[in-house]
């Protein structure tokens, strides 16, 4: 998987969130975080102004904790209405618009025998993803630095699968959640294999709006079972589909990020973009 501009850029603009993030407190100038990816200030705005839609010095402002605990406090209502329908638009995206299948007991058992599934790569604003569908949706999709390094990961999740490098409508479609114009975007069917448990927490998570953050106590909570905050942790861990659910977006109950399986930075990156691309949609 040959690098191409997007990746590129995108490898500058996780590297300058990376130094932004940890030289947060000191506020760092245009030209120091331009330095850090070794292009003149100009372009390096110029580059970030495309990719998040706003400036490196307001997306420090995203990055912040107290930012942060603002979104948390703001989430908790929203995660609310969501779960009442009371959200609509893109508010509402991947709600509307994913659906959550779940593989058979003997699929999920036995690692995949006996499935086709058909995988791709594609480019996103956070990097390349491998997009992997069976006959009835997705089923994986993960960031990875290599195109063998992606395959291996789907040939671990499914080591009993017949697999074969092969675009489908499936992954096309699923493509178009990372875009900005939704206008034509379909129903996205997920063919996951999981747990009763992992598939109730991956839909709560569908329920957590563009823009919002939600804590592992709210998706616990919202589940039923306000006492398995950890175990609903876990369960987010395991997540197989990048960003279509949106794991991304619950963080510690403290307003720090925490963990994330893609990658600490790739997580920020993430929870900056939407906060960016939906700055007037809540109060």
């Amino acid at each position: 998987m040959t690098a191409r501009q997007p990746d590129i850029d995108y490898t500058r603009i996780e590297t300058a969130i990376s130094f932004i993030a940890r030289h947060l407190h000191d506020q760092p100038s245009l030209e120091d975080i331009a330095a850090t990816v070794h292009v003149s200030p100009f372009h390096f705005q110029r580059m970030f102004l495309k990719w998040a839609g706003v400036s490196p010095k307001k997306f420090m402002q995203f990055l912040s904790l107290s930012h942060a605990k603002t979104k948390l406090k703001q989430g908790a209502s929203l995660l609310d209405a969501a779960y009442g329908s009371g959200l609509s638009g893109t508010a509402r995206l991947h709600d509307l618009f994913v659906k959550i299948e779940a593989m058979t007991p003997g699929a999920y058992k036995y690692a995949g025998a006996d499935l086709v599934i058909d995988y791709d790569f594609a480019a996103t604003p956070f990097g390349q993803v491998i997009v992997a569908s069976t006959s009835i949706g997705i089923c994986h999709m993960a960031f990875a630095p290599t195109a063998d390094a992606a395959l291996a990961g789907l040939c671990k999740k499914f080591p009993h699968a017949h697999c074969h490098h092969l675009s489908t409508l499936y992954q096309q479609q699923a493509t178009v959640m990372f875009s900005q114009d939704w206008s034509c975007l379909r129903q996205v069917k997920l063919h996951l294999a999981g747990s009763k448990f992992q598939i109730k927490v991956w839909e709560a998570l569908l329920k957590i709006p563009m823009g919002v953050v939600a804590s592992y106590g709210d998706i616990a909570r919202h589940i039923g079972q306000p006492s398995a905050a950890r175990a609903v942790g876990t369960a987010i861990a395991n997540n197989p589909v990048a960003f279509l659910i949106p794991c991304h977006r619950v963080i510690q109950k403290n307003g720090v990020s925490g963990g994330y399986m893609w990658g600490t930075t790739r997580k920020q990156a993430m929870l900056g973009w939407e906060s960016a691309h939906t700055g007037n949609m809540w109060p």
